[in-house]
Parts: C-alpha cells; structure tokens; sequence
C-alpha cells in the first residue's frame, strides 16, 4: 500500500488552500504537516523545509515518492495521474481558458499580495498595495468572467479555475476590497463556497487554525 500524501500547508495560505480543494475534489486521502509562516520568524526558512522545498513557500506535496512545490504543478500533476474527477475540461478551447484565468490569479494577482511582497512595502504600505494589485486584477478577471462563466469559472464543472478563485476572493476580503463592481466574480465564489469541498478546506477548519478563527 502507498504511503498517504503529505501536504505541507499553512492554513491561511491561499496557494496551500488550493491544493487542499484539489485534493479534496478528488477524494484523495492525505496528511497535513503545518509550516507556520509567522511563528519563530517563519518555519518555511528552516534546514529542514528547505531541503523539501528551496523556494521556502508552501503549499508542497510528498506523493507517489516525489515532493513537489507551487499550487498549479501539485493540480496538474494530480490531474495527470488521478484525472476523475476532472480539474481540466476535456474541450481543449475550455481548458486552455481554465488554465488562462488560473495563471491570471496564480501569476497576476496572488504574488503581488503575499507575505514576502507585503513586508517589503512596509506595514504601513501594505493594505493600500495589496487593495491596489487586487483590483487590478478583478478588474481583468471579471470581464473574462463574463463570458467564460456557466455556474462557475467555465461553464458549469468547477475547474482548476474555480480551485484559484476562492481563495483568491478571501485574500481580497481579507484586504477590505470591495467587491461589488465584480458581480460576477462574487456570484461563482457564493455558489463554490457551498460545495462541500470547498468547506472541508476552508482555512478555518485547518488542523492549524488558531481557536478563535474556528468555525
């Protein structure tokens, strides 16, 4: 028997939570190994996460004896060996639009609003900088919504697509973005936050979740 997967995950991380509802999505059972990335200066800068993951940024994943780094590699490489149910639709127009709008959050909107970018523009830079990127990139993403989406992302399956958005949408509220010039962004992340699995992984039923952020 296979060992079970290990995922390296920090609750709050918008990245780890992806992994965590494709994970779920697919029904594959999994260990979870916290790496704070406050306590003690960041747990992600140790010897020993180092030697799993030399970018020290969760989410990483130990499966079918490789270790691999970065949200959308874990989602592909899942796909790619645990493909029912599907991340990616089988139409390659659809998919190459899911992966369009996953790398628009992954690439364009996310990195600019992580812990490492805030704590170079200073604290007291930092809500007004990440309002500013997100917005940004709503602005773009809801337009491409509005003729992608079905119930979700693209047409009516969740998709990788809808796996990047939610969290992404939590990041923004999180931040205080208003959301309501993006009514079609808003209305996908209502119907999403429904589905089990994206309840099972929510950052405040984590194994790390601090009590008071428990629901």
């Amino acid at each position: 028997m296979a060992d079970k997967p290990i995922l390296y995950s920090y609750f709050r991380s918008s990245c780890s939570w992806r992994v965590r509802i494709a994970l779920a999505l697919k029904g594959i059972d999994y260990e979870i190994v916290p790496i704070n990335l406050i306590k003690d200066g960041g747990q992600q800068f140790t010897e020993e996460f180092q030697t799993l993951n030399p970018m020290k940024q969760v989410p990483a994943l130990k499966i079918d004896g490789i270790t691999i780094g970065q949200s959308l590699a874990i989602m592909e490489y899942l796909e790619e060996t645990r493909p029912i149910p599907r991340l990616l639709p089988q139409d390659p127009q659809k998919r190459a639009i899911v992966r369009m709008i996953s790398d628009l959050i992954a690439s364009g909107i996310q990195p600019l609003q992580n812990l490492s970018v805030l704590k170079q523009v200073g604290q007291e830079n930092q809500m007004q900088w990440a309002q500013k990127v997100i917005t940004s990139g709503f602005n773009a993403l809801e337009k491409i919504l509005q003729s992608t989406a079905g119930k979700y992302c693209v047409g009516d399956e969740v998709s990788m697509a809808d796996v990047c958005l939610v969290p992404q949408v939590a990041n923004a509220e999180r931040f205080k973005v208003d959301l309501s010039p993006y009514p079609t962004i808003s209305h996908i992340n209502k119907e999403l936050l429904a589905l089990e699995v994206f309840q099972v992984s929510h950052p405040r039923r984590q194994p790390d979740t601090p009590a008071e952020l428990r629901t």
